[in-house]
């Protein structure tokens, strides 16, 4: 999708040191670095990310370099510093666990453009990129309140951060936007990507009466066992529906290159500086995968209808009332969470009925 020449909205970040930008110099046998968490495969996180970096090559020209399965510690420090050592104008890193090895390496290379993805550190030559990913997710959520029969929802998911977060409670509060009695059971695995965890984690909310899951994990392990138990589920990060075609319902699916496209392009005229992007809907960064034939006509119609309303910007997933697991209040009716208590968010909402990880 276009970005519709709109710059995305920028979050504030505390602390960030004066930048320039990064002067341009873009030979024709200069390469763009991505860092990869998973394998690349067919589907989920990193394939989403691969697809951009094939449209960057596609319109700009421009050569690409590529490691995927690099796990978020030391080696991705290394994987990141090599690439700048062999000369990568820009490099992308695509998993929120990069960003500390990311921000240390871009100081020693001030004429590179260092850009990471989920993050929330910026630096004199760094900047981060996001999709709201919970808008998807409320919508996947309204489909699942309507179609599930055991009024028991499931979830599998990876590490206890606000992204991860944002997603769980955006789930639950579509979910209960049309079906109070809906609950949500979520098991942690972990990882971004261990199908094995994956599959596990779902057969198991599965035999607690859940009827539809979904996952905030890269694999298609979660489709694929509601497949195999007739359960309804829905892939995350691009549309997984091969791995179920009656299970997979549809997905919230994320869309990278036509920032990819404008930050390189940015870079070669020379005007780049690190910016905070935080793009959903409207920007053309989320969507939904096409919807499954079980879905009733009336509820597509519904979904269809709220799509061009968080597009908008009528609909927000995060409107009040706004009520935690406990009881609380978070945001009081007629008001609407701001990004900053979204990218702090470390509580589930009323309808999750596990309990949450000590951090």
């Amino acid at each position: 999708m276009a970005l519709k020449n709109k710059l995305l909205k920028q979050l504030a970040v505390a602390g960030l040191a004066v930048v320039t930008s990064i002067s341009s110099g873009f030979a024709a046998e200069d390469t763009v670095g991505f860092v990869y968490v998973s394998p690349i495969g067919d589907a989920g996180w990193t394939y989403q990310h691969d697809l951009g970096r094939l449209q960057l090559e596609k319109e700009t020209g421009v050569k690409t370099n590529y490691v995927e399965n690099v796990a978020e510690g030391s080696d991705a420090e290394r994987v990141i510093r090599e690439m700048a050592k062999r000369g990568d104008k820009v490099i992308f890193a695509t998993s929120f666990g990069y960003m500390n090895y990311m921000l240390k390496v871009s100081k020693k290379f001030p004429k590179t453009a260092f850009v990471h993805a989920t993050g929330y550190k910026m630096g004199k030559n760094m900047g981060i990129y996001n999709a709201r990913f919970y808008e998807g997710r409320y919508l996947t959520g309204v489909i699942a309140g309507e179609m599930t029969k055991s009024n028991v929802l499931g979830y599998v998911a990876a590490f206890p951060i606000p992204e991860v977060l944002q997603g769980i409670n955006a789930f639950i509060k579509g979910a209960r936007s049309v079906n109070p009695k809906a609950e949500l059971r979520v098991i942690w695995v972990n990882s971004w990507y261990d199908p094995g965890k994956e599959r596990q984690a779902a057969m198991t909310l599965m035999s607690q009466n859940a009827d539809v899951i979904t996952q905030h994990t890269d694999s298609t392990a979660v489709v694929q066992a509601a497949e195999e138990q007739g359960k309804y589920a829905f892939g995350y990060h691009s549309d997984m529906s091969k791995y179920g075609p009656k299970a997979h319902l549809t997905a919230a699916t994320h869309h990278w290159g036509d920032y990819y496209v404008k930050t390189v392009n940015d870079v070669k005229a020379g005007n780049w500086k690190p910016e905070s992007i935080w793009g959903g809907y409207k920007d053309g960064m989320v969507s939904l995968a096409p919807l499954n034939p079980a879905i009733p006509a009336e509820l597509q119609a519904r979904i269809r209808d709220m799509e061009k309303h968080l597009t908008s910007g009528v609909l927000h997933p995060f409107s009040g009332p706004v009520v935690d697991q406990d009881g609380k209040v978070r945001v009081a009716a007629g008001a609407t969470m701001s990004d900053k208590d979204l990218n702090g968010m470390n509580y589930y909402l009323e309808g999750v009925v596990s309990k949450l990880p000590k951090q």
